[in-house]
């Protein structure tokens, strides 16, 4: 299992979520102001120093359910509000694109420009905020430093991990479906066409080789599938053309998505299964998370009126059959936070803290009191 996933996992993710969020945001005609706000707070709680920092540090991946409880407090942190089922589909819009993105990438590398495309989107979400924009140029600077000078190699490595962490995934999206792309099952199909992996050959030709190294002979065969050789390799600076689709908007048409469980989905044990001792530095970063989101103090008076619902279905009525409907082993409950007594005995903690709010005013979702996810997650 590669060390070097989990960075990539959460910005390909959050890059998805902020997709999903911009079209529904537009599509429920919510004020620009307030849309602006959601995006920005959201955005600003993916890119805290702090916590970029326990991200980059080498780690294996952990459960789903863990990162499935980052991601429900980054979706909390303004004042959009989802219900546990909008909550649900957004989750799986996002991993199963991601997933798509994954298996479509010609060569194991183009996941990191798959990743830059999302940072692209992220940084074009922001043009008109620029104090939080400087806090994703640095996280665009480390995944330049850490990712470009792995091999073909490490990089299969990470799309392996990335695979074997989605290969219970099956979940029916509309849009993959009306495209084709998607079986009723809930698994991919795959293309046998199109170019061919930067670097190499349209299959076609064997060539045969003497023992000094000159070659002998030629054979043909027929590739079965129409191929044609890679135009050229995609930009992994800052600033280029990354020459893929993949990673970008499938939304900018606005289309309505819908998920649906497969029926083997619906009946399968192997959703249930998480890590039964979770990595301690997965740990210790989602209680990070924790603190930062949960510490925060809520002006609950001044949050009441600005504060509003998104809902993924086209009506309340489907939000609410779709709960109703989910498989329990499937549903995530959300794990309220209580960071307040943590934040009061350590000094450091408030030190993160302020440098975690200069960057521009937050407001998360819930100041009701629970338990340390440190104690919570024990039980993942």
């Amino acid at each position: 299992m590669s060390s070097r996933t989990l960075p990539l996992l959460f910005i390909n993710l959050g890059g998805e979520m902020l997709y999903i969020l911009d079209q529904r945001l537009r599509a429920q005609n919510i004020p620009a102001d307030k849309a602006k706000k959601v995006m920005n707070d959201i955005i600003t709680t993916m890119f805290n120093k702090k916590f970029l920092e326990e991200l980059f540090k080498p780690q294996e991946l952990y459960s789903k359910k863990a990162l499935r409880t980052v991601f429900d407090r980054l979706a909390h942190a303004s004042i959009m509000r989802l219900n546990q089922a909008s909550m649900d589909k957004l989750y799986d819009l996002m991993t199963m694109a991601f997933k798509y993105q994954v298996l479509l990438c010609p060569r194991p590398k183009d996941i990191l420009l798959v990743s830059f495309n999302h940072m692209d989107a992220i940084k074009d979400f922001l043009k008109d905020t620029p104090s939080i924009l400087s806090q994703v140029d640095e996280t665009y600077q480390q995944l330049i430093e850490m990712y470009t000078p792995l091999s073909g190699g490490d990089f299969q490595l990470i799309r392996q991990t990335l695979l074997i962490f989605f290969q219970d995934m099956h979940i029916r999206v509309s849009i993959f479906l009306k495209d084709k792309v998607q079986n009723s099952n809930g698994r991919f199909v795959l293309p046998t066409s199109g170019p061919v992996p930067y670097g190499t050959q349209v299959p076609g030709l064997i060539r045969m080789f003497n023992c000094t190294g000159e070659e002998v002979n030629r054979l043909q065969f027929t590739n079965g599938g129409n191929y044609t050789a890679a135009v050229r390799e995609g930009s992994f600076e800052i600033f280029g053309d990354r020459f893929t689709k993949l990673g970008t908007n499938m939304y900018s048409v606005s289309r309505p998505v819908e998920t649906h469980l497969s029926g083997k989905s619906k009946n399968s044990s192997q959703h249930t299964k998480v890590s039964a001792a979770p990595n301690p530095l997965a740990k210790e970063e989602l209680n990070l998370l924790a603190r930062l989101m949960g510490g925060l103090e809520v002006d609950r008076a001044g949050h009441v009126d600005s504060s509003f619902r998104v809902n993924l279905f086209a009506t309340d009525e489907e939000e609410e059959e779709a709960s109703l409907s989910r498989p329990n082993e499937l549903s995530y409950g959300v794990i309220n936070i209580q960071a307040t007594k943590d934040q009061q005995a350590n000094a450091e903690l408030t030190r993160i803290m302020g440098e975690f709010t200069e960057s521009g005013d937050q407001s998360p979702s819930s100041s009701s009191k629970g338990d340390d996810l440190l104690a919570l997650m024990d039980g993942l």
